[in-house]
């Protein structure tokens, strides 16, 4: 029998991308959403991947996803809200754009895909279902300079609690928060130097750990409400 998809946000790069090829070489449907094109989609594509072009942050846009997936699939395995945006606050923009922008994406759009979508996973044949959000460290610490990010991954944390509560026992809901999971190309020594240095393990977690913590989540028939770290140790650093 196939088995129902994983629906994952953003899958473009970087972790998106790695929970996917992951789940398509096991041999598990895979939806998935992007904004921006990128080489790596068409790959994704031809492994079979489902693939949706859509602007979380643009309310009809998502609301269009949201009644095509509702319509086209009968369940979903799972959920994983991996689509992000990191906007500092010196970004240039208005401050009210910079925390409507990150409240939209981190807690908006999982908000209305959770409740529309739920039904799809409520009726699925395994013993249970999930739903992940991908979290970020700063929500327990916050940030000196990306405070509307980490307010509204704080909330995001939220949102495990409340849809754990709602969805029990049939759909289990957690969030994964991790910290230095991959540095981009273009960080300097300077920045990876001090990154480094508030890990106890002194190195990159790597995409890797993400996917060990979302198969860990998937495979548990008890674990859920809760906030997994995934940050080399900081909080006794």
């Amino acid at each position: 029998m196939k088995s129902d998809p994983v629906l994952i946000t953003g899958v473009g790069k970087r972790v998106g991308l790695q929970l996917a090829r992951n789940f398509l070489a096991r041999g598990i449907p895979v939806i998935g959403t992007y904004r921006t094109e990128y080489a790596s989609l068409r790959e994704l594509t031809e492994h079979g991947a489902e693939l949706h072009h859509c602007d979380l942050t643009d309310s009809v846009q998502l609301k269009h996803f949201r009644e095509t997936i509702t319509a086209k699939h009968g369940g979903l395995r799972a959920i994983i809200h991996n689509a992000s945006e990191w906007l500092p606050d010196d970004a240039g923009l208005e401050p009210a754009e910079i925390m409507q922008r990150m409240i939209q994406i981190h807690v908006s759009t999982p908000y209305q895909l959770n409740l529309a979508l739920m039904p799809l996973l409520q009726v699925n044949n395994h013993s249970h279902t999930d739903i992940i959000h991908i979290g970020d460290y700063v929500s327990s610490t916050g940030s000196r300079k990306h405070i509307a990010y980490a307010a509204s991954k704080a909330a995001q944390d939220n949102l495990t609690l409340s849809f754990a509560a709602l969805l029990a026992p049939k759909v289990k809901v957690n969030s994964i928060a991790p910290a230095l999971i991959l540095f981009n190309e273009d960080d300097d020594a300077d920045y990876r130097s001090q990154a480094l240095d508030k890990s106890l393990m002194q190195c990159e977690g790597g995409l890797k750990e993400i996917q060990l913590a979302v198969d860990y989540l998937l495979e548990s028939t008890y674990v859920t409400g809760r906030i997994l770290p995934v940050d080399g140790g900081r909080h006794v650093k």
